[in-house]
């Protein structure tokens, strides 16, 4: 589909909070056991006084909040109060530097003290934009940063500001945990290892502690995958967990930790200055066994290799006699593909951002194979057996083994992103259906449906809308995988009301019901349904 009109520039605009929350309109009928609310985070102020933010992953944390209740929809949203939220709005400026945006110091303060404020470096930001996931009794916005922020998800107030460094050893962690039944987190970052070498730790926050005490505070460190390079860890968005394993993915886009720790202290700098891609690295996959008694995991010291990729996210990890297959949605190519994400290119008109998206890496999802059973003797044969999978691996005469992936979903400049299963019973299982955001030369245009084992796709799409992430919800006496609604929010610039919750049949993609609001919603990234 074309968008000439360029509606989707609404999606990158700056909305004011909500005082209160406002009913929607209902077309057709919500589904009885929609009882909870769907809670969604991402950017909602693109612009402080007159310095704008840069790139989609700088504007200013927005939860928004859609509650279920007899059949009746109501919308409400409310900005998180960060530290970078409230000094910006305090100060009228950028005052703590983003992912895309840095943060000059008070023009008002004179040369010495601005050159000390440059010397000890800037803040870490606690804009927690991207993502909301339980902990223990208690709900979080995230970043990938160190910093989490406690909210209310009734109020949606902002509670208390939680540093992930006074529990663990971390630099951040990534806004994708995995979440088990009983409500351990695991989630992965990077961190200063042994010989002050660069390393990855998964960590693990244990379930609602029986005394009431807060699970963070007995977080530990369960494994450690070892960097491919000292100083440059790979950027890392998310990581892989089956039932007995987990799947961590080292990509060739790299932070430069020397950069990243002297830019600041000498010019002004921000995050994305601090990339840089290695396409003769290529990508590693490691593995780890989650739990070899006492709740540790031991890292398994075999090299998978396999051709340059960019990574966000993982769709699903499982076993399967002997082999790991972990489904991904890649990138293909080594060269960063935030590059193409600054808010001017998501803002062009719709010729130059199909331009752009021609020079961009091309999505795919794919299929990767490890094998865990590994015998020297078996170099240069494809190590793998699955009757249902193309993918391969191959022992090279140095040892390590290349991995050649299976392409479920490609198409040109046609993404399938921000992935969805049936994650309450088939996360870290065999499972057939995946739902995710179809971009369009980057532009979030569609809701697709995935058989994994057919690669037959269902597509949900509107003229001029503007879909998010679709949530999956199971119905309480489903027997089928995909037994259940998807839940997205979608914009659509040129309707009477401009914003609405879609709940599409997860069957068939067909539409149940929709709730519409009449006030501006902008791009939100990811987060859950709380029942």
């Amino acid at each position: 589909m074309n968008h000439p009109a360029g509606g989707y520039k609404k999606i990158f605009e700056t909305v004011e909070e909500l005082s209160e929350p406002v009913p929607a309109t209902v077309t057709g009928r919500i589904p009885s056991f929609l009882k909870g609310s769907l809670l969604r985070l991402g950017p909602g102020l693109f612009e402080v006084g007159d310095e704008p933010f840069y790139h989609l992953f700088d504007g200013q944390a927005l939860m928004h909040k859609f509650d279920f209740k007899n059949g009746q929809v109501t919308y409400f949203n409310k900005y998180v109060k960060t530290d970078a939220y409230v000094r910006a709005i305090t100060e009228k400026r950028v005052v703590i530097t983003e992912f895309g945006t840095f943060a000059y110091p008070d023009p008002c303060k004179n040369i010495f003290s601005r050159f000390f404020t440059y010397f000890k470096g800037v803040e870490v930001t606690d804009n927690c934009l991207v993502n909301v996931y339980p902990i223990g009794e208690d709900y979080y916005a995230v970043t990938e940063t160190n910093y989490i922020t406690k909210v209310n998800t009734d109020t949606l107030d902002t509670l208390k500001k939680v540093d992930l460094c006074n529990y663990v050893n971390i630099n951040g962690v990534t806004a994708h945990p995995h979440i088990e039944r009983d409500g351990t987190v695991f989630n992965i970052g990077n961190c200063m290892g042994k010989g002050a070498s660069l390393a990855y730790n998964v960590v693990r926050i244990p379930p609602t502690q029986k005394d009431k005490s807060d699970p963070i505070e007995k977080s530990k460190v369960v494994v450690q995958f070892p960097s491919a390079e000292r100083f440059k860890p790979s950027y890392v968005h998310s990581f892989g967990m089956s039932e007995n394993y987990f799947v961590f993915v080292e990509t060739p886009v790299k932070i430069n930790l020397l950069k990243f720790l002297s830019a600041w202290s000498i010019r002004g700098s921000n995050y994305m200055d601090c990339f840089e891609s290695n396409e003769v690295l290529g990508t590693l996959f490691h593995i780890a066994r989650k739990d070899i008694g006492g709740g540790q995991g031991e890292y398994i010291d075999h090299k998978f290799r396999a051709a340059p990729i960019n990574l966000f996210h993982h769709i699903n990890t499982y076993e399967d006699n002997g082999f790991i297959v972990a489904d991904v949605c890649t990138w293909k190519g080594f060269e960063f593909v935030y590059n193409y994400l600054w808010l001017a290119n998501l803002r062009s008109n719709w010729e130059e951002v199909k331009k752009a998206a021609m020079m961009a890496p091309q999505p795919e999802v794919r299929r990767y194979v490890i094998p865990l059973d590994i015998h020297r003797e078996e170099q240069g044969k494809n190590l793998i057996c699955l009757p249902y999978t193309t993918a391969t691996a191959v022992m090279r005469t140095d040892g390590t083994i290349w991995l050649e992936p299976e392409v479920l979903f490609s198409g040109p400049r046609q993404a399938f992103e921000f992935p969805q299963i049936n994650y309450e019973k088939h996360g870290g299982k065999n499972y057939t259906y995946a739902y995710a955001l179809g971009l369009n030369h980057f532009i979030p245009d569609r809701i697709i449906k995935l058989n994994v084992k057919t690669k037959e796709t269902w597509v949900w799409q509107e003229p001029d809308s503007y879909p998010s992430e679709p949530l999956f919800v199971q119905t309480p006496d489903g027997v089928d995988e995909d037994d259940g609604v998807l839940l997205t929010v979608v914009v659509s610039p040129g309707a009477q009301k401009s914003g609405y919750m879609l709940i599409l049949n997860a069957k068939d993609m067909s539409e149940i019901a929709r709730a519409e609001v009449d006030c501006p919603i902008p791009v939100t990234f990811h987060g859950m349904y709380k029942k």
